[in-house]
Protein backbone atom coordinates (compact mmCIF):
# COMPACT_ATOMS: atom_id res chain seq x y z
CA UNK A 1 0.00 0.00 0.00
CA UNK A 2 1.47 3.47 -0.28
CA UNK A 3 2.75 6.00 2.11
CA UNK A 4 1.28 9.50 2.60
CA UNK A 5 2.58 11.57 0.68
CA UNK A 6 5.81 13.24 2.24
CA UNK A 7 5.73 16.67 1.24
CA UNK A 8 2.43 16.37 3.02
CA UNK A 9 3.74 15.05 6.14
CA UNK A 10 6.26 18.02 6.21
CA UNK A 11 4.00 20.13 6.76
CA UNK A 12 3.89 21.66 10.15
CA UNK A 13 0.84 19.64 11.12
CA UNK A 14 1.00 19.14 14.57
CA UNK A 15 2.08 22.48 15.57
CA UNK A 16 -0.54 24.80 13.84
CA UNK A 17 -3.24 21.99 15.41
CA UNK A 18 -1.37 22.49 18.81
CA UNK A 19 -1.50 26.18 18.73
CA UNK A 20 -4.90 26.46 17.18
CA UNK A 21 -6.66 24.04 19.91
CA UNK A 22 -4.53 25.98 22.76
CA UNK A 23 -6.47 29.02 22.03
CA UNK A 24 -9.54 28.07 21.21
CA UNK A 25 -9.37 26.68 24.90
CA UNK A 26 -8.13 29.51 26.24
CA UNK A 27 -10.83 31.29 25.17
CA UNK A 28 -13.38 29.39 26.29
CA UNK A 29 -13.96 26.91 24.09
CA UNK A 30 -15.59 23.52 25.60
CA UNK A 31 -14.68 21.40 22.53
CA UNK A 32 -12.32 22.42 20.25
CA UNK A 33 -11.00 20.25 16.05
CA UNK A 34 -8.26 21.03 13.46
CA UNK A 35 -7.98 20.30 10.05
CA UNK A 36 -4.91 20.87 7.82
CA UNK A 37 -6.18 19.89 3.70
CA UNK A 38 -4.58 19.18 0.52
CA UNK A 39 -6.60 18.13 -2.01
CA UNK A 40 -4.82 18.04 -5.56
CA UNK A 41 -6.98 17.43 -8.59
CA UNK A 42 -6.32 16.79 -12.10
CA UNK A 43 -9.43 16.83 -14.92
CA UNK A 44 -8.34 15.82 -19.10
CA UNK A 45 -10.69 15.82 -21.53
CA UNK A 46 -9.86 14.44 -25.08
CA UNK A 47 -12.56 14.89 -28.21
CA UNK A 48 -12.09 12.81 -31.29
CA UNK A 49 -8.73 11.78 -29.99
CA UNK A 50 -7.74 15.31 -29.50
CA UNK A 51 -6.32 16.85 -26.05
CA UNK A 52 -9.39 19.07 -25.38
CA UNK A 53 -8.29 20.60 -22.36
CA UNK A 54 -6.08 19.51 -18.99
CA UNK A 55 -6.00 20.97 -15.57
CA UNK A 56 -4.92 20.85 -12.48
CA UNK A 57 -5.97 22.35 -9.33
CA UNK A 58 -4.83 22.28 -5.46
CA UNK A 59 -6.86 23.33 -2.45
CA UNK A 60 -4.39 24.15 0.93
CA UNK A 61 -5.85 25.27 4.00
CA UNK A 62 -6.25 24.88 7.16
CA UNK A 63 -9.76 25.14 9.59
CA UNK A 64 -11.16 25.57 12.97
CA UNK A 65 -14.56 24.32 14.19
CA UNK A 66 -15.66 25.15 18.30
CA UNK A 67 -18.33 24.61 20.33
CA UNK A 68 -18.42 28.07 22.57
CA UNK A 69 -21.06 28.28 25.09
CA UNK A 70 -22.75 25.42 23.27
CA UNK A 71 -22.64 27.24 19.67
CA UNK A 72 -20.93 25.95 16.62
CA UNK A 73 -18.05 28.81 15.14
CA UNK A 74 -15.91 27.75 12.09
CA UNK A 75 -13.29 29.47 10.17
CA UNK A 76 -10.54 29.07 8.10
CA UNK A 77 -7.46 30.10 6.45
CA UNK A 78 -4.90 29.42 3.87
CA UNK A 79 -1.14 30.32 5.60
CA UNK A 80 0.19 28.07 6.93
CA UNK A 81 1.93 29.12 10.13
CA UNK A 82 1.10 29.36 13.85
CA UNK A 83 -0.47 32.78 13.75
CA UNK A 84 -2.63 32.01 11.81
CA UNK A 85 -3.92 29.22 13.32
CA UNK A 86 -4.16 31.62 16.50
CA UNK A 87 -6.35 34.02 14.15
CA UNK A 88 -8.42 31.31 13.02
CA UNK A 89 -9.06 30.11 16.32
CA UNK A 90 -10.47 33.50 17.23
CA UNK A 91 -12.06 33.43 14.43
CA UNK A 92 -14.35 30.60 15.22
CA UNK A 93 -14.89 31.58 18.87
CA UNK A 94 -16.11 34.90 17.55
CA UNK A 95 -18.42 33.49 15.08
CA UNK A 96 -20.24 31.34 18.13
CA UNK A 97 -20.22 34.24 20.37
CA UNK A 98 -21.76 36.26 17.94
CA UNK A 99 -24.26 32.99 16.62
CA UNK A 100 -24.86 32.32 20.10
CA UNK A 101 -28.29 34.59 20.47
CA UNK A 102 -30.21 32.79 17.88
CA UNK A 103 -29.03 29.49 18.67
CA UNK A 104 -32.20 27.57 20.48
CA UNK A 105 -30.65 24.03 21.21
CA UNK A 106 -26.93 23.68 22.95
CA UNK A 107 -24.62 21.83 21.22
CA UNK A 108 -23.88 18.26 22.39
CA UNK A 109 -21.91 15.36 20.75
CA UNK A 110 -21.70 11.92 20.80
CA UNK A 111 -18.97 10.08 22.95
CA UNK A 112 -15.99 8.77 20.49
CA UNK A 113 -13.08 6.39 21.50
CA UNK A 114 -9.72 8.62 21.51
CA UNK A 115 -7.42 7.85 18.33
CA UNK A 116 -3.87 9.05 19.29
CA UNK A 117 -1.39 10.13 16.45
CA UNK A 118 -3.28 7.13 13.58
CA UNK A 119 -2.31 7.00 10.11
CA UNK A 120 -4.88 5.51 7.36
CA UNK A 121 -4.51 5.64 3.78
CA UNK A 122 -6.91 4.63 0.77
CA UNK A 123 -6.43 1.20 -1.28
CA UNK A 124 -4.89 2.28 -4.56
CA UNK A 125 -1.26 1.12 -6.39
CA UNK A 126 -0.85 4.30 -9.05
CA UNK A 127 -1.62 8.14 -7.79
CA UNK A 128 -2.94 9.15 -10.72
CA UNK A 129 -2.36 12.61 -9.59
CA UNK A 130 1.49 12.28 -9.60
CA UNK A 131 1.86 9.77 -13.13
CA UNK A 132 3.49 11.85 -15.94
CA UNK A 133 0.68 13.81 -17.66
CA UNK A 134 1.83 12.49 -21.23
CA UNK A 135 1.27 8.66 -19.96
CA UNK A 136 -2.09 9.17 -19.14
CA UNK A 137 -3.32 11.24 -22.54
CA UNK A 138 -1.50 8.23 -24.77
CA UNK A 139 -3.55 6.27 -23.02
CA UNK A 140 -6.56 7.80 -23.29
CA UNK A 141 -6.23 8.54 -27.23
CA UNK A 142 -5.60 5.00 -27.65
CA UNK A 143 -9.04 4.37 -25.91
CA UNK A 144 -10.52 7.03 -28.51
CA UNK A 145 -9.19 6.08 -31.51
CA UNK A 146 -10.56 2.31 -30.79
CA UNK A 147 -13.75 3.56 -30.68
CA UNK A 148 -13.76 6.44 -33.10
CA UNK A 149 -12.36 4.31 -35.62
CA UNK A 150 -15.37 2.03 -35.62
CA UNK A 151 -17.85 1.99 -38.67
CA UNK A 152 -21.08 4.46 -37.14
CA UNK A 153 -19.34 6.20 -35.03
CA UNK A 154 -19.08 9.98 -35.42
CA UNK A 155 -17.95 11.59 -32.54
CA UNK A 156 -15.85 10.30 -28.90
CA UNK A 157 -15.96 12.48 -25.61
CA UNK A 158 -13.32 11.37 -23.08
CA UNK A 159 -12.97 12.24 -19.36
CA UNK A 160 -10.83 11.54 -16.64
CA UNK A 161 -11.12 13.24 -13.26
CA UNK A 162 -8.42 12.52 -10.33
CA UNK A 163 -8.37 13.35 -7.00
CA UNK A 164 -5.20 12.95 -4.44
CA UNK A 165 -6.88 13.92 -1.05
CA UNK A 166 -4.40 14.63 2.15
CA UNK A 167 -5.79 15.42 5.74
CA UNK A 168 -4.58 16.02 9.13
CA UNK A 169 -7.21 15.95 12.29
CA UNK A 170 -6.61 16.97 15.72
CA UNK A 171 -9.36 17.81 18.30
CA UNK A 172 -9.12 18.59 22.14
CA UNK A 173 -10.39 15.08 23.11
CA UNK A 174 -7.08 13.66 21.98
CA UNK A 175 -7.53 12.25 18.67
CA UNK A 176 -5.67 13.05 15.77
CA UNK A 177 -5.23 11.20 12.42
CA UNK A 178 -3.46 11.54 9.53
CA UNK A 179 -5.45 10.05 6.25
CA UNK A 180 -5.14 9.75 2.07
CA UNK A 181 -7.49 9.51 -0.30
CA UNK A 182 -7.16 8.53 -3.94
CA UNK A 183 -10.01 8.50 -6.37
CA UNK A 184 -11.11 8.60 -10.24
CA UNK A 185 -13.48 8.92 -12.11
CA UNK A 186 -13.18 8.17 -16.36
CA UNK A 187 -16.06 8.26 -18.76
CA UNK A 188 -15.92 7.41 -22.89
CA UNK A 189 -18.97 8.06 -24.39
CA UNK A 190 -19.55 7.64 -28.97
CA UNK A 191 -21.83 9.32 -30.36
CA UNK A 192 -23.69 8.75 -33.60
CA UNK A 193 -25.25 10.84 -36.19
CA UNK A 194 -27.68 10.71 -38.72
CA UNK A 195 -26.99 12.71 -41.77
CA UNK A 196 -29.92 12.52 -43.55
CA UNK A 197 -32.04 12.73 -40.54
CA UNK A 198 -29.86 15.03 -38.02
CA UNK A 199 -31.21 12.39 -35.60
CA UNK A 200 -28.35 11.30 -33.12
CA UNK A 201 -27.86 9.04 -29.45
CA UNK A 202 -25.33 8.13 -27.41
CA UNK A 203 -23.54 5.44 -25.45
CA UNK A 204 -21.10 5.95 -22.70
CA UNK A 205 -19.18 3.48 -20.69
CA UNK A 206 -20.36 1.96 -17.38
CA UNK A 207 -17.40 1.99 -15.76
CA UNK A 208 -17.77 3.82 -12.59
CA UNK A 209 -16.16 5.99 -10.45
CA UNK A 210 -13.74 4.10 -8.14
CA UNK A 211 -11.71 4.90 -5.47
CA UNK A 212 -8.47 3.45 -6.96
CA UNK A 213 -5.67 5.03 -8.84
CA UNK A 214 -4.58 4.91 -12.50
CA UNK A 215 -4.23 1.07 -12.36
CA UNK A 216 -7.95 1.40 -12.69
CA UNK A 217 -7.66 3.06 -16.50
CA UNK A 218 -5.57 -0.16 -17.27
CA UNK A 219 -7.33 -2.83 -16.52
CA UNK A 220 -7.29 -3.68 -12.96
CA UNK A 221 -11.12 -3.53 -11.78
CA UNK A 222 -12.49 -2.81 -15.38
CA UNK A 223 -12.13 -4.58 -18.71
CA UNK A 224 -11.78 -1.34 -20.50
CA UNK A 225 -10.82 -3.59 -23.75
CA UNK A 226 -13.80 -5.92 -23.62
CA UNK A 227 -16.15 -3.01 -23.15
CA UNK A 228 -15.02 -0.60 -25.52
CA UNK A 229 -14.69 -2.95 -28.57
CA UNK A 230 -18.45 -3.71 -27.40
CA UNK A 231 -19.69 0.50 -27.65
CA UNK A 232 -19.99 1.08 -30.89
CA UNK A 233 -22.26 -2.08 -31.30
CA UNK A 234 -24.46 -1.32 -28.83
CA UNK A 235 -24.64 2.10 -30.01
CA UNK A 236 -25.77 0.95 -33.81
CA UNK A 237 -28.51 -1.38 -32.39
CA UNK A 238 -29.59 1.63 -30.10
CA UNK A 239 -29.85 4.28 -33.57
CA UNK A 240 -31.85 1.74 -35.00
CA UNK A 241 -33.93 0.46 -32.42
CA UNK A 242 -37.62 0.57 -32.32
CA UNK A 243 -39.68 2.95 -29.36
CA UNK A 244 -41.12 1.80 -26.65
CA UNK A 245 -44.57 1.19 -26.24
CA UNK A 246 -45.46 3.02 -22.78
CA UNK A 247 -47.14 0.51 -20.24
CA UNK A 248 -46.18 -1.63 -17.33
CA UNK A 249 -43.06 -4.35 -17.53
CA UNK A 250 -41.17 -6.49 -15.35
CA UNK A 251 -37.88 -4.91 -15.19
CA UNK A 252 -34.24 -6.81 -14.67
CA UNK A 253 -32.24 -3.82 -13.41
CA UNK A 254 -28.06 -3.86 -13.45
CA UNK A 255 -25.85 -2.73 -10.82
CA UNK A 256 -24.89 -0.30 -13.46
CA UNK A 257 -28.49 1.60 -13.67
CA UNK A 258 -29.27 0.67 -10.24
CA UNK A 259 -27.05 1.95 -8.04
CA UNK A 260 -28.17 5.93 -9.44
CA UNK A 261 -32.10 5.12 -8.17
CA UNK A 262 -30.60 3.58 -4.84
CA UNK A 263 -28.47 7.00 -4.24
CA UNK A 264 -31.47 9.38 -4.65
CA UNK A 265 -34.24 7.24 -3.33
CA UNK A 266 -32.09 5.44 -0.06
CA UNK A 267 -29.37 7.78 0.00
CA UNK A 268 -30.27 10.83 0.51
CA UNK A 269 -33.63 9.71 2.43
CA UNK A 270 -32.26 8.09 5.12
CA UNK A 271 -29.83 11.24 5.65
CA UNK A 272 -31.07 12.22 8.80
CA UNK A 273 -30.16 15.73 8.70
CA UNK A 274 -33.04 15.63 5.88
CA UNK A 275 -35.33 13.52 7.51
CA UNK A 276 -35.03 15.86 10.35
CA UNK A 277 -35.71 18.65 8.40
CA UNK A 278 -32.44 20.65 8.68
CA UNK A 279 -31.55 20.56 5.03
CA UNK A 280 -34.20 21.79 2.95
CA UNK A 281 -33.00 23.97 0.32
CA UNK A 282 -30.65 21.72 -1.76
CA UNK A 283 -32.56 18.41 -3.14
CA UNK A 284 -35.18 19.02 -0.28
CA UNK A 285 -35.80 16.96 2.96
CA UNK A 286 -36.83 13.02 2.88
CA UNK A 287 -40.27 11.03 3.30
CA UNK A 288 -38.48 8.73 5.64
CA UNK A 289 -38.65 10.63 8.59
CA UNK A 290 -37.71 9.84 12.33
CA UNK A 291 -41.01 8.65 13.41
CA UNK A 292 -40.59 6.33 10.96
CA UNK A 293 -37.61 4.27 11.75
CA UNK A 294 -38.52 0.39 12.60
CA UNK A 295 -41.86 0.49 11.11
CA UNK A 296 -41.85 1.73 7.66
CA UNK A 297 -42.29 -0.70 4.86
CA UNK A 298 -39.12 0.52 2.65
CA UNK A 299 -39.62 -1.96 0.05
CA UNK A 300 -39.95 -5.87 -0.29
CA UNK A 301 -38.22 -8.54 2.80
CA UNK A 302 -35.31 -9.24 0.10
CA UNK A 303 -34.38 -5.38 0.55
CA UNK A 304 -31.33 -5.32 2.67
CA UNK A 305 -29.29 -2.25 2.91
CA UNK A 306 -26.14 -1.16 4.61
CA UNK A 307 -24.10 2.36 5.20
CA UNK A 308 -20.76 1.59 5.21
CA UNK A 309 -17.90 3.47 5.58
CA UNK A 310 -15.10 1.38 5.19
CA UNK A 311 -16.07 -0.58 1.74
CA UNK A 312 -12.59 -1.47 -0.02
CA UNK A 313 -12.55 0.87 -3.03
CA UNK A 314 -15.31 3.37 -2.42
CA UNK A 315 -16.12 6.31 -2.71
CA UNK A 316 -17.18 7.26 0.68
CA UNK A 317 -14.50 5.10 2.37
CA UNK A 318 -12.34 6.52 5.01
CA UNK A 319 -10.39 5.59 8.35
CA UNK A 320 -11.88 8.56 10.04
CA UNK A 321 -14.61 11.62 9.50
CA UNK A 322 -14.27 14.96 9.96
CA UNK A 323 -15.42 14.80 13.76
CA UNK A 324 -12.86 12.80 14.45
CA UNK A 325 -15.21 9.04 14.34
CA UNK A 326 -14.01 5.95 12.82
CA UNK A 327 -15.27 3.97 9.64
CA UNK A 328 -18.21 1.98 10.15
CA UNK A 329 -20.64 -0.30 8.44
CA UNK A 330 -24.82 -0.48 9.72
CA UNK A 331 -27.86 -1.78 8.48
CA UNK A 332 -30.06 1.54 7.20
CA UNK A 333 -32.75 -0.93 5.65
CA UNK A 334 -33.20 -5.01 7.35
CA UNK A 335 -35.52 -7.15 5.26
CA UNK A 336 -37.59 -4.01 3.70
CA UNK A 337 -37.82 -1.97 7.08
CA UNK A 338 -36.14 1.39 7.52
CA UNK A 339 -34.01 0.76 10.61
CA UNK A 340 -31.50 3.25 10.73
CA UNK A 341 -30.33 6.38 9.20
CA UNK A 342 -26.85 8.31 8.57
CA UNK A 343 -25.81 11.01 11.36
CA UNK A 344 -22.99 12.31 12.90
CA UNK A 345 -22.15 13.22 16.60
CA UNK A 346 -24.33 16.26 16.99
CA UNK A 347 -27.79 14.04 15.30
CA UNK A 348 -26.56 10.89 17.41
CA UNK A 349 -26.18 12.45 20.63
CA UNK A 350 -29.87 14.62 20.20
CA UNK A 351 -31.45 11.53 18.83
CA UNK A 352 -30.00 8.56 20.69
CA UNK A 353 -32.71 7.06 22.20
CA UNK A 354 -34.81 6.71 19.26
CA UNK A 355 -31.67 5.53 17.25
CA UNK A 356 -31.16 3.12 19.35
CA UNK A 357 -27.37 4.06 19.75
CA UNK A 358 -25.47 6.59 21.18
CA UNK A 359 -22.81 6.85 18.82
CA UNK A 360 -22.56 8.45 15.35
CA UNK A 361 -21.86 6.44 12.37
CA UNK A 362 -19.18 8.09 11.04
CA UNK A 363 -21.24 10.32 8.34
CA UNK A 364 -19.33 13.97 8.80
CA UNK A 365 -17.19 15.42 5.94
CA UNK A 366 -16.23 18.67 4.68
CA UNK A 367 -15.30 19.11 0.68
CA UNK A 368 -12.31 21.51 1.35
CA UNK A 369 -10.60 23.31 4.21
CA UNK A 370 -12.63 26.04 3.29
CA UNK A 371 -15.87 24.55 4.40
CA UNK A 372 -17.54 23.24 7.55
CA UNK A 373 -18.16 19.31 7.97
CA UNK A 374 -21.85 18.81 7.60
CA UNK A 375 -23.67 15.14 7.69
CA UNK A 376 -22.64 13.38 4.24
CA UNK A 377 -23.41 10.19 2.82
CA UNK A 378 -22.03 6.70 3.76
CA UNK A 379 -21.81 4.06 0.59
CA UNK A 380 -25.16 2.96 0.56
CA UNK A 381 -25.54 -0.78 -0.86
CA UNK A 382 -27.79 -2.77 -1.78
CA UNK A 383 -26.56 -6.27 -0.49
CA UNK A 384 -26.52 -9.36 -3.19
CA UNK A 385 -28.66 -12.75 -1.85
CA UNK A 386 -26.39 -15.37 -0.73
CA UNK A 387 -26.21 -17.88 -3.59
CA UNK A 388 -28.64 -16.24 -5.00
CA UNK A 389 -29.32 -16.04 -9.06
CA UNK A 390 -27.06 -14.63 -12.13
CA UNK A 391 -28.86 -12.03 -14.27
CA UNK A 392 -29.27 -14.65 -16.80
CA UNK A 393 -31.38 -16.39 -14.25
CA UNK A 394 -33.34 -13.08 -13.10
CA UNK A 395 -33.76 -12.46 -17.15
CA UNK A 396 -35.23 -15.77 -17.50
CA UNK A 397 -38.11 -15.26 -15.00
CA UNK A 398 -39.73 -12.89 -16.86
CA UNK A 399 -42.11 -13.07 -19.51
CA UNK A 400 -42.33 -9.31 -21.08
CA UNK A 401 -40.16 -6.97 -19.59
CA UNK A 402 -36.78 -4.98 -20.22
CA UNK A 403 -33.19 -5.28 -18.64
CA UNK A 404 -31.84 -1.50 -18.14
CA UNK A 405 -28.30 -1.10 -18.33
CA UNK A 406 -26.22 1.48 -17.30
CA UNK A 407 -27.02 5.34 -16.08
CA UNK A 408 -28.40 8.44 -17.74
CA UNK A 409 -30.87 10.97 -16.88
CA UNK A 410 -33.07 11.37 -13.49
CA UNK A 411 -35.51 13.29 -11.84
CA UNK A 412 -36.82 12.83 -7.96
CA UNK A 413 -38.93 15.31 -5.86
CA UNK A 414 -37.57 17.08 -2.66
CA UNK A 415 -38.83 14.06 -0.21
CA UNK A 416 -37.25 11.52 -2.53
CA UNK A 417 -40.25 9.85 -3.09
CA UNK A 418 -41.88 10.15 -6.76
CA UNK A 419 -39.15 9.87 -9.31
CA UNK A 420 -38.25 8.72 -12.74
CA UNK A 421 -35.04 7.14 -14.53
CA UNK A 422 -33.61 6.33 -17.57
CA UNK A 423 -30.28 4.61 -18.74
CA UNK A 424 -27.95 3.96 -21.15
CA UNK A 425 -29.32 -0.01 -22.76
CA UNK A 426 -32.55 -1.33 -22.85
CA UNK A 427 -33.38 -4.32 -24.23
CA UNK A 428 -36.77 -6.10 -24.72
CA UNK A 429 -37.01 -9.16 -22.60
CA UNK A 430 -39.25 -11.60 -24.01
CA UNK A 431 -40.08 -15.28 -22.92
CA UNK A 432 -37.07 -14.83 -20.28
CA UNK A 433 -34.50 -14.14 -23.09
CA UNK A 434 -32.66 -10.82 -24.56
CA UNK A 435 -34.89 -9.38 -27.82
CA UNK A 436 -33.14 -6.39 -29.31
CA UNK A 437 -33.00 -3.04 -27.82
CA UNK A 438 -35.56 -0.93 -27.56
CA UNK A 439 -35.09 3.38 -27.10
CA UNK A 440 -37.18 6.48 -25.52
CA UNK A 441 -37.13 4.65 -22.05
CA UNK A 442 -37.87 5.74 -18.65
CA UNK A 443 -39.49 3.84 -15.94
CA UNK A 444 -41.61 5.69 -13.07
CA UNK A 445 -42.53 5.45 -9.70
CA UNK A 446 -42.73 6.05 -5.99
CA UNK A 447 -40.29 4.78 -3.81
CA UNK A 448 -41.59 2.25 -1.54
CA UNK A 449 -44.09 0.88 -4.00
CA UNK A 450 -40.60 0.80 -6.28
CA UNK A 451 -38.61 -0.98 -3.77
CA UNK A 452 -41.90 -3.12 -2.49
CA UNK A 453 -41.93 -4.21 -6.42
CA UNK A 454 -38.36 -5.66 -6.20
CA UNK A 455 -38.67 -9.79 -6.22
CA UNK A 456 -35.27 -11.03 -6.30
CA UNK A 457 -32.00 -9.84 -5.88
CA UNK A 458 -28.77 -11.53 -7.85
CA UNK A 459 -26.15 -13.47 -5.98
CA UNK A 460 -22.75 -12.07 -5.12
CA UNK A 461 -21.20 -13.06 -8.59
CA UNK A 462 -23.77 -9.81 -10.01
CA UNK A 463 -22.44 -7.17 -7.76
CA UNK A 464 -20.69 -3.97 -8.53
CA UNK A 465 -19.67 -0.76 -6.71
CA UNK A 466 -21.57 2.21 -8.37
CA UNK A 467 -21.26 5.76 -7.70
CA UNK A 468 -20.68 9.53 -8.33
CA UNK A 469 -17.76 11.74 -7.46
CA UNK A 470 -20.35 15.24 -7.90
CA UNK A 471 -23.12 14.56 -5.22
CA UNK A 472 -24.44 17.90 -4.08
CA UNK A 473 -25.40 19.13 -1.03
CA UNK A 474 -25.50 22.25 1.66
CA UNK A 475 -25.32 26.14 1.49
CA UNK A 476 -22.79 26.89 0.25
CA UNK A 477 -22.15 24.07 -2.22
CA UNK A 478 -20.27 21.06 -1.28
CA UNK A 479 -19.52 18.00 -3.56
CA UNK A 480 -19.08 14.56 -2.43
CA UNK A 481 -17.64 11.74 -3.80
CA UNK A 482 -19.99 8.12 -3.03
CA UNK A 483 -20.09 4.48 -4.13
CA UNK A 484 -23.24 2.43 -3.99
CA UNK A 485 -23.16 -1.42 -4.56
CA UNK A 486 -25.65 -3.83 -5.42
CA UNK A 487 -26.04 -6.65 -7.45
CA UNK A 488 -28.63 -6.88 -10.27
CA UNK A 489 -32.28 -7.18 -9.11
CA UNK A 490 -35.92 -8.15 -10.61
CA UNK A 491 -38.93 -6.41 -10.44
CA UNK A 492 -42.97 -6.25 -11.00
CA UNK A 493 -44.77 -4.07 -12.77
CA UNK A 494 -43.29 -0.88 -13.05
CA UNK A 495 -44.63 2.15 -14.79
CA UNK A 496 -42.51 2.60 -18.00
CA UNK A 497 -42.86 5.82 -19.77
CA UNK A 498 -42.23 6.96 -23.39
CA UNK A 499 -39.77 9.51 -22.93
CA UNK A 500 -39.89 10.98 -26.79
CA UNK A 501 -43.90 11.17 -25.93
CA UNK A 502 -43.91 12.57 -22.80
CA UNK A 503 -41.58 15.32 -24.32
CA UNK A 504 -44.51 15.96 -27.17
CA UNK A 505 -42.19 15.35 -29.60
Amino acid sequence: MPEVDASFLDLPRHELADAALQRAKDLGATYAEFRLERIRSESISLRDSVLESARDDEDLGLAVRVIHDGTWGFAAGVALTTDEAVRVAEQAVNMAQVSRPINSEPIELAGEPVYDDVTWVSAYEIDPVSLPRAEKVALLTDYSDRVLSAEGVSHVNVHVTSVHECKFYANSEGSSFTQQRVRIGPNLQAIAVDTETGRFDTMDTCAPPAGRGWEYMTGTGWNWDEELAQLPGWLAEKMAAPSVEAGEYDLVIDPTNLWLTIHESIGHATELDRALGYEANYAGTSFATLDKLGSLKYGSPVMQITGDRTVQHGLSTIGYDDEGVAGQQWDLVKDGILVGYQVDRRMARVNAEVLGTERSNGCAYADSPGHIPIQRMANVSLQPATGGPSTEELIGRVKNGIYIVGNKSWSIDMQRYNFQFTGQRFFKITDGKLDGQLRDVAYQATTTDFWGSMEAVGGPQTYVLGGALNCGKAQPAQSGAVSHGCPSALFRDVRILNTTQEAGR
